[in-house]
């Protein structure tokens, strides 16, 4: 199973589209590995410098319909070879939830009021989010200040990310 924890990333705009998450001209690498440097390349965010911010993410915090547009897989895997493997919003692009959880990825949908507390709280200091898969809730942490917070996932999604994505799963199961 993949980690889910580390430095958060708080992306504070809604409606980033699989476009700004991973451009389509990228779209022709032969590999998910040469997606990798080119990962919100062409997200426009006052503050936000794509090299810098992401270097040390592991999770990204962010606001309602992340990762709308098209529908292809290139989007988390572009997140995934990047080492984000849990994206925390208010709610998904329906195709790029289930995405992520197709490559055992996770995509947390947290109440937006839950969302703004942890922006207020946290967005713009060091913030660490620690995931306790087996009592669904997260972690986190920005030096005193610390909060949990519980999340759901349904009994498939959790299949799918115990399994490592749909691949393993179906390998397992069918």
């Amino acid at each position: 199973m993949k980690t889910f924890s580390g430095t958060a990333l708080f992306l504070d705009r809604a409606d980033i589209n699989t476009d700004e998450i991973i451009p389509a001209k990228y779209l022709t690498e032969n590999t998910k590995e040469a997606l990798a440097p080119f990962l919100l390349e062409d997200l426009k965010l006052e503050g936000f410098t794509p090299g810098e911010n992401i270097r040390d993410a592991s999770v990204i915090v962010t606001r309602e319909n992340f990762g709308c547009g098209s529908s292809r897989e290139h989007a988390p895997w572009a997140l995934e070879v990047n080492d984000i493997n849990l994206v925390i919003a208010p709610s998904f692009a329906r195709i790029f939830r289930q995405n992520m959880f197709n490559c055992g990825m996770m995509a947390v949908e947290l109440p937006a009021e839950t969302i703004d507390q942890l922006f207020s709280r946290f967005a713009g200091r060091p913030t660490t989010i620690t995931t306790d898969f087996d009592k669904a809730t997260l972690a986190i942490t920005a030096g005193d200040v610390s909060e949990a917070v519980p999340f759901t996932i349904s009994p498939f999604d959790r299949s799918l990310v115990e399994a490592g994505g749909w691949v393993d799963y179906a390998d397992t199961n069918y």
